[in-house]
């Protein structure tokens, strides 16, 4: 399957989602991170250092193909839009749908829409109404270029992704209340090492370093919840269909 997972900035998708990117990288799907911004400028950080350590927070998340045969590792694409400005208009759309066709995304997962930072709302309103864009035929839309490599992609069929799903990456003091939770039993230490690579974030920064303690602390409590080590909390405004009980785990 083909997934998308959108973040405002380098980091977000990790934040949210770390050790659902490793597992679902395991299984074989085809896991894109679409930055919609580099993340800069930070206090500590440039674009070239962001660049860096989301190379090696993605490499982090890169499945052991030996370990899991038929695996793929996930990859990255920057929109380019610009950091701490995001807006929902009709360009950000396109080009958020661009990239959708481009990949022929089947599943789409974006930040969780209540949120105190303005990129992220901004980014899931861009993401919700670029999936009913995607699916649009006589649209004249561009071939996408992936800003970190410079590289353009052929614009693919009209599709629209069956599936759309928030994870919490949250700048409140939200609790969360999921509408699943994905068991990331012994995927929970690739994914704090993930959001350790974002040195100029969370490492450098003292006042950022509890942000780790926070995500591990989530997890096991979300873990509990669904009797495992370690789970993911995600939210979904549509209804999942199950074909039978084995579907449930």
């Amino acid at each position: 399957m083909n997934i998308l997972v959108i973040g405002p900035h380098p980091d977000d998708q990790e934040l949210g989602m770390g050790g659902t990117i490793a597992a679902l990288a395991e299984q074989g799907h085809d896991v894109l991170l679409l930055d919609v911004t580099n993340g800069e400028p930070t206090p500590y950080g440039t674009p070239e250092k962001r660049r860096i350590e989301a190379d090696a927070a993605l490499q982090i998340l890169s499945p052991d193909r030996a370990a899991h045969p038929g695996a793929r590792a996930p990859r990255r694409w920057l929109l380019g839009l610009p950091n701490r400005t995001v807006e929902h208009t009709v360009a950000s759309r396109h080009a958020v749908a661009a990239v959708m066709r481009a990949h022929q995304s089947q599943m789409v997962f974006a930040p969780y829409p209540e949120d105190a930072h303005p990129d992220h709302r901004a980014v899931t309103r861009i993401a919700e109404d670029a999936r009913f864009d995607a699916k649009l035929t006589g649209l004249s839309l561009p071939d996408p270029v992936n800003r970190w490599t410079g590289q353009s992609h052929r614009l693919g069929e009209p599709i629209y992704p069956k599936w759309f799903f928030y994870y919490y990456a949250t700048h409140l003091r939200w609790v969360a209340d999921p509408g699943l939770i994905f068991d990331i039993s012994g995927r929970l230490e690739r994914k704090l090492a993930s959001i350790r690579a974002y040195e100029t974030q969370f490492v450098i920064p003292e006042k950022n370093r509890p942000v780790l303690e926070w995500i591990e602390g989530a997890a096991r409590y979300f873990g509990s919840r669904i009797g495992t080590p370690a789970g993911e909390p995600f939210f979904t405004k549509e209804p999942i269909g199950l074909t039978g009980l084995a579907d449930l785990s």
